[in-house]
């Protein structure tokens, strides 16, 4: 495919690879390593002149060693005169971080799409923002796309008694998800009223809405210790649902 360069990062290269094949073309080359001293150190590894430029890299596993590789890939490709240089990153990085919530909180959203800009990207494509006002920190054009098609699509071909579920959110934040998805089935929805004692630790769930005798199928955009997952469902147990998925 002419005047397209599709890079990768570490984050996802099989990724990457299914992307190519299905544009009939081949990720370019790059290098990736580390200095001793465990600096990112990149290298294009072919010439992006007036180029098309897509950097995919996700923010998941790794997180600051893959989003400093991004940085630098953008970088590099932006000052060896690329036309155009584009972000996929399908999980966006400190999206949770999104809004200054108690005294002297950052805003790591908003400094990792600063980054992104200064570093010379031109457009970002990204998935399912935890935040969709996340959008709002760019100047530069953002495309979030929606897994909401591929999730119903699978309910409907997995789950044989999907007409009598629920869809279930964990959290307050995701009622606006969940609302959408059951809508969509014309199903009920309920969700779980979480209170934390401290980060990534929640201390007590109460359940607003019905599943006995359901399934019940809950809904999450992101997971990082799976401890708001694990007590949704101990909660739906007790609220005696059928079956549970998540």
């Amino acid at each position: 495919m002419p005047n397209i360069k599709i890079f990768a990062g570490n984050s996802h290269p099989e990724l990457a690879q299914r992307i190519a094949q299905r544009l009939g073309t081949e990720p370019s080359k790059v290098v990736l390593k580390k200095f001793a001293n465990q600096e990112t150190c990149v290298e294009i590894g072919e010439s992006v002149r007036g180029e098309d430029v897509y950097i995919l890299q996700s923010g998941c596993g790794e997180v600051n060693d893959h989003l400093m590789e991004m940085l630098i890939m953008i970088h590099a490709c932006k000052i060896a005169s690329a036309e155009r240089v584009t972000a996929v990153i399908p999980c966006y990085p400190y999206a949770r971080q999104d809004k200054k919530d108690k005294s002297r909180a950052p805003i790591s959203a908003k400094l990792v799409a600063n980054m992104l800009s200064v570093a010379g990207a031109d457009h970002i494509i990204t998935m399912d923002l935890h935040a969709s006002q996340i959008q709002g920190f760019f100047d530069i054009p953002v495309d979030n796309l929606y897994a909401e098609p591929a999730v119903l699509k699978w309910i409907k071909e997995n789950i044989e008694n999907w007409r009598e579920c629920t869809i279930v959110s964990p959290d307050a934040g995701g009622a606006k998800r969940v609302v959408s998805i059951a809508d969509r089935l014309n199903v009920n929805f309920a969700l779980i009223h979480k209170e934390r004692a401290v980060a990534n630790e929640v201390q007590r769930m109460t359940l607003v809405g019905d599943v006995t005798g359901r399934t019940a199928i809950i809904v999450d955009d992101l997971a990082d210790t799976c401890g708001t997952v694990v007590k949704a469902a101990e909660n739906d147990w007790k609220f005696l649902a059928q079956d549970i998925r998540s």
